[in-house]
C-alpha cells in the first residue's frame, strides 16, 4: 500500500511542529546540562577547607551558640538597671469584708477598707492604677558576679567556635587527600588489570600451542578475574571518599573534580611552626573557658549570702462605688480618683540560705576539680598528639624514600620472572606472586606521597592551627 501523502496547506503547519518539538528538546538538553554543570565542580584542598569553613552546619551553630551567649550578657547587665511596672485594673466585685488573719497566699484577693458587717452580694465597680520604680542600689557584687558569668558562658562559646573550625577543616582537607589516595589506587590496579590481560591473553596461546598445562590458563584467568575485583573494590572505595568529602565540604551529593596542585609530590622538607605551648591549642582553650565559667558560677555563690536592698517608689490610684457606710453609689468606681504616693527601701534576708548555699558551693567544688582534670587530660593528649604526629611524619618520609626501591626491585622481579616464565624455567605461582609484589609496590609507591602530606596535616592539626600546612601548598 503507497504512503499517504500529506496535502500542501498541511506542511507548513507540521514543520511549525517539528520545529516546536526540536526546540523544546534542545532547551531540556540544556536545563539539564547546565543541572550537571551546577552540580559538578573542580575543588582543591584549600578551596575544600575555605568551602567547609563557609558552609559546614557545625559552625553556623557554633557562631549562632556564640551569639546567644552574647546576648545573654546584654540580658545580665540589664539586671543593673531600674525596673519599671505599670498596672491597671477595673473590675466588679462585692463589698463585703472582714477582721482577721490571712498567711500570704494567691487564691483569695484580698479587700480594704473597714469590716462592714454585711453578707450582701451587692456588686459595686472598682478601679486602680499605678506606677512602681523599684532598683537595688547595692547587691554587694552579685548583679556584677552574674554578668560575669554570663561573659564567660559567651568566651566558652567563642572558644568553641574555633575548635570547630578546626575540626572541620582537618577533616576537610583529610577526606581530600583520602580522595587523591583512592584515585591512586584506581589508576595502579587499571594498570595491573590492563597488564594481566596481556599476561592472560599470552598464557592462552601457550596452551592453546600446548607448550603450557591447561592449569596456567586457569590460574591466568583467575588472577586477571581477582584483578577486576580489585578494582571495582578501588571504585567503590573512591566513590565512598568522594561522598564524605562532598560532606565535609558543606555539599552532600556534589560530585567534585579534584585538583590535586602539587599533593602528587613530596613538599619541602622543613618542619611547620609549631605552637610552643600546647595551653594556647584551641582544644586547650575551650577548656580553659569551661574552667572560667565555673569560677564564675563559685563567684556568684560567693556573692549570695547577704541582705536584699530595694528602694521602691510608688504612684497609685484608686476608685471604687462602695462608701464607709455602706452604700452604693453607681457613678464612681468606673476610675481611679483617689491619688497616693510612697517611696522607701526594703531590707530582706534569709539566714537559712547557707545551709542550701554550702551544698551548692560544694558541688561547684567538685566540678571545678573534675573540670580541671580534664584540662590536664586535654594538655597530655595534645602533647601526646604532637609527638604521634612527628613520629608519624619522620616514618612517612622513610616509607617515601624506600617506596621507590622498593617499586623499582618489584619491576625487576616481575620482569624476570616473566621471562623465566616464558623460557619454561617458572611456574604461573611464580608469576602471580611476583605480580602481587609489584602491585603492592605500585600501591605504596603512589601513597607514599600523600602519606608525607597526611602526616604534615596531622602535625597541624597537633599545633592547633592549618595555616602552616595550607601555605605549604602555595
Amino acid at each position: 500500500m503507497p504512503p499517504t501523502e500529506i496535502p500542501n496547506k498541511e506542511k507548513p503547519k507540521l514543520n511549525k511542529a517539528i520545529t516546536r518539538v526540536a526546540l523544546l528538546g534542545f532547551l531540556l538538553y540544556a536545563v539539564s546540562a547546565r543541572g550537571q554543570e551546577v552540580t559538578q565542580s573542580s575543588i582543591s584542598l584549600q578551596s575544600a577547607v575555605e568551602r567547609a569553613l563557609q558552609n559546614y552546619p557545625a559552625i553556623r551553630a557554633a557562631q549562632a551558640q556564640a551569639q546567644s551567649a552574647i546576648a545573654g550578657v546584654d540580658l545580665a547587665r540589664v539586671a543593673l538597671q531600674p525596673k519599671v511596672d505599670f498596672l491597671w485594673q477595673q473590675n466588679l466585685a462585692s463589698r463585703n469584708n472582714v477582721f482577721g488573719l490571712l498567711l500570704p497566699q494567691a487564691t483569695i484577693p484580698a479587700i480594704s477598707g473597714p469590716a462592714l458587717g454585711t453578707g450582701s452580694f451587692a456588686s459595686t465597680f472598682g478601679s486602680a492604677t499605678g506606677v512602681l520604680v523599684s532598683w537595688e542600689p547595692f547587691d554587694f557584687g552579685q548583679r556584677k558576679a552574674t554578668v560575669g558569668l554570663a561573659q564567660a558562658a559567651s568566651n566558652q562559646a567563642n572558644s568553641n567556635i574555633a575548635v570547630t573550625k578546626l575540626d572541620v577543616a582537618a577533616t576537610a582537607a583529610d577526606a581530600f587527600l583520602a580522595c587523591l589516595a583512592s584515585d591512586q589506587a584506581i589508576r595502579i590496579v587499571q594498570a595491573n588489570v590492563e597488564r594481566l590481560k596481556i599476561f592472560s591473553q599470552a598464557v592462552h596461546v601457550l596452551v592453546d600451542n600446548q607448550l603450557r598445562p591447561g592449569a596456567d590458563a586457569s590460574r591466568a584467568d583467575a588472577e586477571l578475574a581477582a584483578a577486576h575485583n580489585q578494582l571495582i573494590q578501588a571504585e567503590q572505595n573512591a566513590a565512598l571518599a568522594r561522598a564524605t568529602l562532598a560532606e565535609a565540604v558543606g555539599h552532600a551529593g556534589a560530585t567534585l573534580v579534584l585538583d590535586a596542585g602539587p599533593l602528587l609530590e613530596l613538599p619541602p622538607d622543613k618542619p611547620l611552626v609549631p605552637v610552643t605551648d600546647v595551653a594556647q591549642h584551641p582544644l586547650a582553650l575551650s577548656q580553659q573557658s569551661v574552667l572560667a565559667t565555673v569560677r564564675a558560677r563559685q563567684n556568684i555563690l560567693a556573692h549570695s549570702y547577704y541582705p536584699k536592698f530595694n528602694w521602691q517608689s510608688a504612684l497609685f490610684a484608686r476608685g471604687s462605688g462602695a462608701s464607709v457606710d455602706g452604700s452604693l453609689k453607681y457613678t464612681r468606681g468606673f476610675y481611679p480618683d483617689t491619688a497616693n504616693w510612697a517611696t522607701g527601701l526594703t531590707l530582706s534576708f534569709s539566714p537559712t540560705e547557707i545551709f542550701g548555699l554550702r551544698v551548692k558551693k560544694k558541688i561547684e567544688d567538685a566540678n571545678y576539680t573534675a573540670e580541671q582534670a580534664r584540662y590536664d587530660q586535654t594538655l597530655q593528649r595534645l602533647k601526646g598528639n604532637e609527638a604521634k604526629a612527628k613520629a608519624l611524619l619522620d616514618a612517612a618520609r622513610k616509607f617515601a624514600v624506600n617506596a621507590p626501591l622498593q617499586l623499582k626491585a618489584a619491576q625487576e622481579t616481575e620482569l624476570r620472572i616473566r621471562a623465566r616464565y616464558q623460557a619454561e624455567l617458572a611456574t604461573i605461582t611464580e608469576v602471580a606472586e611476583a605480580q602481587r609484589l609489584l602491585v603492592q609496590a605500585e600501591v605504596e609507591m603512589g601513597l607514599a606521597t600523600l602519606s608525607v602530606w597526611r602526616a604534615w596535616l596531622a602535625q597541624a592539626k597537633a599545633n592547633g592551627d592549618l595555616q602552616p600546612f595550607l601555605d605549604l601548598l602555595k
